[in-house]
């Protein structure tokens, strides 16, 4: 069967039989151009679908890295449902459900123990705050036991900060794979800079694009860098104009600069 008849999706790419009762036809695995009957037919039709398959896969990626995010990596506060501001600072995590939860919320909680008279708890939780550094890394490690992403990459960076970027390039490696935007941020940079692990521009810009997916404005900025660096400046802007609506200054200071040099150019 020839490519030019790969909009009929209801036969098999390769021998042509049609899907039924009996016959149940898989997409290919890379693209939506093609069905097969068979893992042989797939297989014998590797080489003809091969460039057409690469071409669209390639599409369906920038299609899925181009849409604009409903919102950033960090999500709402679990507590009064708003936005989680891109200023770390204005947020805090709890060590004992590693939940991310908003200034505000913790400053009137505050407010409440006090004038009660009450015990300090997670306000997510509701488990008695921890005392000391030391029971606090306990209930992280408790959680990372659990299979907790937040808290490894909580580790990694910790153990990043204390400059052992193997064990924390462990830690945002099993981060990531259990989902966690931040940590493919994290590996982004390790790669970048070569900490923990050899220099790789291609796995850098991977996880650049798993976390700018994810809806992280700091890694698509970092992307747009990369892309406006190799002369892709139209890619670059796409980025940059969608990190701008998600808070990132930079990516607005980014954007009138490649604007500017347009016109200068022009």
């Amino acid at each position: 069967m020839s490519e030019d008849n790969q909009a009929d999706t209801s036969c098999c790419a390769s021998c042509g039989i049609a899907e039924g009762d009996d016959i149940k036809l898989k997409e290919c695995d890379a693209c939506d151009l093609v069905r097969y009957c068979s893992e042989e037919c797939q297989k014998n039709h590797k080489l003809q679908h091969k460039r057409a398959c690469k071409k669209r896969a390639a599409e369906l990626r920038d299609e899925l890295l181009f849409k604009q995010p409903k919102s950033s990596h960090l999500g709402d506060c679990p507590i009064c449902f708003l936005p989680l501001q891109l200023d770390l600072s204005k947020s805090t995590m709890a060590t004992c459900c590693s939940k991310i939860i908003c200034n505000g919320c913790n400053f009137a909680n505050k407010i409440r123990e006090i004038e009660g008279s009450l015990q300090q708890r997670c306000l997510f939780c509701r488990k008695p705050a921890p005392n000391t550094r030391e029971e606090a890394d306990k209930r992280r490690m408790k959680r990372i036991e659990a299979n907790d992403r937040v808290a490894m990459r909580q580790e990694g960076s910790e153990q990043y900060r204390k400059g052992d970027h193997n064990k924390a390039f462990e830690y945002y490696t099993k981060a990531s794979e259990l989902g966690d935007v931040e940590a493919h941020y994290k590996l982004s940079i390790l790669y970048q800079e070569g900490h923990g692990v050899e220099k790789d521009r291609g796995k850098e810009m991977h996880h650049l694009e798993v976390a700018a997916i994810g809806g992280h404005p700091g890694a698509r900025h970092n992307l747009a860098v990369l892309e406006f660096n190799e002369g892709r400046r139209e890619r670059a802007g796409k980025h940059w104009i969608i990190a701008a609506t998600q808070g990132q200054d930079e990516s607005i200071e980014s954007l009138m600069n490649m604007f500017k040099l347009e016109g200068i150019e022009g």
